[in-house]
């Protein structure tokens, strides 16, 4: 009888550990599935989520995010293909590129882009140009950054008003910094830019000859993406995520003037603008639209950049946007 009891104790006292290790495993998995890493540019079309960091919004909603900054959308990439990061803010066209590069991801909701007005593009001549009207690009010098988002728009905006884009000379500027420079320093016939260097340059003289907010095609959408891996093992937390920025967004769009200076700071508004310059209008999560995403991956076919378009549903995750959402 002794050795019985003698026997049942000594379990107890093996089996204890072993529980309070399981329990240790079980809580630290759920507090990886809780935690996303997001690669951002600090920039404009990012806001809403440095609005929710401050407001403490993710803790709220029982999330650990870290917000990743990155100087430029090559770094951003690299570190989304090396794991370093779960997902990022950034375009369709890159998104299909990272796709094809062997990273698996897909489009969670849009940030930015529900319409033309949000999310300003624009072509501007340089200062002191005589050129006035779209016909008068052809066989000038217009910057961009090749292969991205920004020849998209530039191809899109420029076959709506009847030039065909293979009759501009396209200098291919990576850095909008520096496309702005040769812009404004007469090296650049055109260029194209978004907000808010396309403001900057139009207050330093340049002129506006195209504007993708007038358009009646919606160009330019920027998008959150994950990786299929983070999507399949944090699911729930990036469902949260996308309420979480839905907060942050309505609040930027009810009150701007309380996050000014939080968006002159994290947007990197030049100086020249911090007393002009105003937050962009922020849409509730949703899908890109079909026709959309379709239209990307016609230009990328067209482009070579593509051997054949993928499908809607290989770039975008509908299962995450709350019911009710639009997931047109």
């Amino acid at each position: 009888m002794r050795r019985k009891t003698w026997a049942l104790v000594m379990l107890l006292l093996f089996l204890v550990p072993v529980v309070a290790s399981c329990g240790s495993l079980a809580s630290n998995g759920s507090s990886q599935e809780k935690s996303l890493k997001l690669g951002l540019i600090p920039v404009e079309d990012n806001f809403p989520f440095f609005v929710a960091e401050k407001e403490g919004l993710f803790a709220k909603a029982g999330l650990r995010v870290e917000l990743i900054p990155f100087n430029s959308a090559q770094d951003r990439d690299l570190a989304l293909q090396s794991r370093s990061i779960d997902g990022e803010v950034a375009d369709i066209v890159a998104a299909a590129l990272l796709r094809k590069g062997g990273t698996p991801v897909k489009i969670v909701s849009l940030t930015m882009g529900a319409t033309p007005a949000e999310g300003r593009f624009a072509l501007l001549a340089r200062p002191g140009s005589n050129i006035h009207s779209p016909s008068q690009l052809k066989g000038r010098s217009v910057g961009i950054s090749e292969h991205t988002i920004i020849e998209y728009v530039a191809d899109g905006l420029l076959q709506e008003a009847g030039v065909d884009p293979d009759s501009v000379k396209k200098v291919a500027v990576p850095q909008i910094p520096a496309r702005l420079q040769l812009l404004l320093g007469g090296k650049l016939d055109a260029a194209l830019l978004p907000d808010p260097f396309a403001s900057l340059a139009a207050q330093k003289g340049a002129r506006v000859i195209l504007d993708d907010t007038k358009s009646k095609r919606n160009l330019s959408q920027v998008v959150l993406m994950f990786r299929e891996e983070a999507i399949q093992q944090k699911a729930p937390a990036i469902e949260k995520l996308l309420q979480v920025y839905g907060e942050a967004a309505r609040l930027v769009v009810q009150n701007p003037s309380a996050y000014r200076e939080l968006f002159i700071e994290k947007a990197r508004i030049p100086a020249e603008l911090r007393d002009t310059y105003l937050a962009p209008h922020y849409s509730p999560p949703q899908l890109p639209r079909r026709e959309d995403v379709a239209a990307v991956m016609q230009w990328m076919v067209a482009r070579k950049l593509l051997a054949a378009p993928y499908k809607y549903e290989e770039l975008v995750d509908p299962d995450l946007i709350r019911a009710g959402g639009n997931t047109r």
